[in-house]
């Protein structure tokens, strides 16, 4: 439903576009492409699939840690694993709302964030892993 705009009091006014939110990102600038913001939404929903699986790799990592008697080094590496993805998970919704942000107000997309440390964590955990692999054969 729309007010105003057809008796001349006023540019006509979504109701529903009022009621979205966060208002922080939606009332800033003027609408972009949908097809641009969709795009964006399905990033986000990405790196949180992301962060899941990462969430979950730590813990079935930690589990079989346990039942097969593996150092503590395992559950290090799982720990790591379980707050990278829900520091993944922030990122994500954070990384949304500054893309969102500039497409509606048509500034250049902000460069990545999580990527370079999401590459990183997954090098320490590996190569921690790899090394527990080495010593116990």
């Amino acid at each position: 439903m729309t007010t105003g705009g057809l008796d001349g009091d006023g540019p006509a006014v979504d109701d529903d576009a009022a009621r979205r939110r966060p208002r922080a990102v939606y009332g800033l600038g003027d609408e972009p492409d949908p097809r641009f913001s969709m795009a964006n939404e399905r990033t986000a929903l990405a790196w949180v699939r992301t962060s899941l699986a990462l969430v979950a790799g730590g813990v079935g990592l930690t589990s079989v840690a346990r039942l097969a008697d593996l150092p503590r080094l395992v559950d290090v590496a799982a720990a790591g694993m379980c707050v990278l993805g829900g520091w993944l998970a922030v990122s994500a919704v954070l990384g949304w709302r500054r893309k969102e942000v500039a497409l509606r107000t048509g500034r250049p997309l902000p460069a990545p964030v999580a990527l370079p440390w999401l590459a990183g964590g997954v090098v320490v955990c590996a190569a921690a892993l790899g090394v527990l692999v080495l010593v116990r054969v």
